[in-house]
């Protein structure tokens, strides 16, 4: 708002008494202080309101109208309750510096004032920045993009002072604020789209608070356009791919007005998401195309051929034959009668992607194809020199869980779970048929852990954890009742301590003096132990198949 726009409010009690030449000045916030100095507090267009506590002398009045004019302060109000008449001094510093002069009646309140103002500059940004939002709305739908996510962000940090970020459902920073304060952090990025998750699927409607640290954030759902949010018949078809808008502020107090413009601007951003979604047709079509050759028993040659074209798509510019890897993915819910295929092959274009990696077009070079209730990602990579294999520079099974663990956990909630299996790297067809039964394999494994979320990659295929989870239930429990019941008996019964003596021992490779050790024992106590566990299952630890038994018994209880 303009000066002049203030003595023109009766119920505000402005009198001018300089500068009446600068009264086409522009108003951005207001100041209240009494500080001698409060240029730390000042960012520029403020109408500052002092009760000239800070004056003790005529001299004070020249510095302190100094350093509101270096702050670029857009004019000075003083009040007349506390001295009667403004001090002549300060009327004439701000004269020699060109500072608009106000003097406040005493009947007045400073608080009405700032009201005023905030409400006046706060409809004006909202209403200037709504032109700006719906132009924008206009060029994106008519026309080629609008400059992604950043571009509306951009609108809010000028417009409305507001430092937002868009997020992924794993809190990977697709965009966001680049100037007014330090950049994110991944692990903040990660507990709010964990909070967003959460309450996505209590129901709660946005905006979500969440407060970190000292700092409050709001958090704002962004759907695809086109698609309200009873559209979907289960919220779980998409509470796992829908991205967010993290707004640093508290929403909680604002007005209908700046609530629809935010939501207006999730919109935006949802059409350049959509944008996004549609390019990936292609690579979804090529998935298809390889998995069906693959699946069906092709000739490696007709899977090569197709593989060929693939490459340049996913890899453009690689000027060489890329190798690749097969991640599969499956989500289940307890119970919901839902497609979980396209769900998961939504959820696996987003967690494929470095969560390093900022922007939507990392996600571009990924084809995820699903077939029945399982996502399979074919995911390509720069071909390696001879001495690598390839899954150094690839997916690392690790490395993810780590990445998509915690969000993903708040968002299948009690009901949910998400398994996940990565292959190796392989560089040819004859290689590809193989690496989908890898990744189907290690999925397998990973859907016998406990967690919500779980992952298992081809390391782990050479080891005997590949057979447990084929072993049926009813077969697991009574090897294990049979082997290690009669310790839990009697650890029961005496405090014995019998199971994890056995775990110890195994785990030092029946070394007695280093299982004392670890155990804090004398060797002796040790083989009474070891004694007492042989004599209760007849079985001898010198040997190793029994050795083999209870190891095996251990890890499938």
């Amino acid at each position: 708002m303009r000066l002049r726009a203030l003595l023109d409010t009766d119920a505000l009690g402005l009198k001018l008494l300089g500068g009446e030449d600068e009264l086409d000045r522009t108003v951005r916030g207001v100041m209240t202080t009494d500080l001698r100095d409060p240029s730390r507090y000042l960012s520029g267009g403020e109408l500052v309101l002092t009760g000239l506590a800070w004056r003790r002398n005529a001299a004070d009045s020249e510095p302190f109208v100094r350093i509101l004019v270096q702050a670029g302060v857009a004019a000075l109000g003083a009040g007349e309750a506390e001295l009667g008449d403004v001090p002549d001094d300060l009327v004439m510093a701000c004269a020699r510096h060109r500072l608009p002069l106000f003097a406040v009646h005493e009947s007045v309140a400073f608080a009405t004032i700032t009201e005023h103002v905030v409400r006046q500059v706060s409809g004006e940004r909202a209403g200037d920045l709504a032109a700006v939002v719906d132009r924008h709305r206009r060029m994106m739908t008519a026309g080629p993009a609008g400059g992604g996510p950043d571009v509306v962000l951009d609108l809010l940090g000028s417009d409305l002072d507001l430092r937002a970020w868009v997020l992924s459902p794993t809190g990977r920073l697709i965009a966001g604020s680049k100037v007014g304060g330090p950049a994110l952090p991944p692990e903040a990025c990660a507990k709010l789209a964990a909070e967003h998750l959460a309450a996505a699927r209590t129901g709660r409607r946005g905006p979500h608070r969440l407060i970190l640290g000292t700092t409050t954030y709001s958090l704002f759902p962004i759907r695809s356009s086109g698609r309200s949010p009873q559209a979907s018949r289960d919220v779980r078809e998409t509470v796992l791919s829908d991205w967010l808008l993290a707004v640093e502020a508290d929403a909680g107090d604002w007005p209908e007005e700046r609530l629809d413009l935010l939501h207006g601007v999730t919109q935006l951003i949802a059409v350049e998401r959509d944008r996004r979604d549609a390019a990936r047709t292609v690579r979804r079509r090529l998935a298809q195309e390889v998995l069906e050759l693959v699946q069906t028993g092709a000739a490696p040659a007709e899977i090569a051929a197709r593989l060929r074209v693939a490459a340049p798509v996913l890899l453009p510019g690689l000027g060489a034959a890329p190798h690749w890897q097969v991640v599969v993915a499956r989500v289940e819910w307890d119970g919901a009668d839902i497609e979980a295929g396209p769900v998961a092959q939504s959820l696996l274009e987003e967690i494929l992607v470095d969560p390093l990696a900022t922007g939507p077009e990392p996600s571009d070079r990924i084809a995820v194809a699903h077939t029945g209730d399982e996502a399979i990602a074919l995911v390509p990579l720069p071909a390696v020199s001879s001495e690598h294999d390839g899954s150094e520079t690839g997916v690392l099974a690790d490395a993810l869980l780590t990445a998509v663990r915690a969000p993903l956990s708040a968002g299948l909630e009690d009901d949910g779970r998400v398994t996940l299996g990565v292959s190796a790297a392989v560089h040819s067809a004859e290689g590809l048929r193989g690496a989908l039964e890898e990744a189907r394999h290690a999925r397998r494994v990973a859907a016998a852990r406990p967690g919500r979320v779980c992952a298992a990659g081809h390391q782990e295929l050479a080891s005997h954890v590949l057979l447990l989870p084929f072993v049926p239930d009813d077969v697991r429990r009574a090897f294990t009742a049979r082997l290690l019941d009669p310790l839990r008996d009697y650890d029961r019964r005496h405090r014995a301590e019998l199971i994890p003596t056995l775990e110890a021992f195994l785990e030092c490779d029946g070394s007695w003096t280093r299982c004392a050790s670890r155990l804090h024992l004398h060797v002796n106590t040790l083989r009474y132990r070891v004694g007492r566990i042989e004599q209760l299952t007849s079985r001898d630890l010198s040997r190793l198949e029994d050795k083999l038994d209870f190891f095996l018994a251990l890890r499938m209880s």
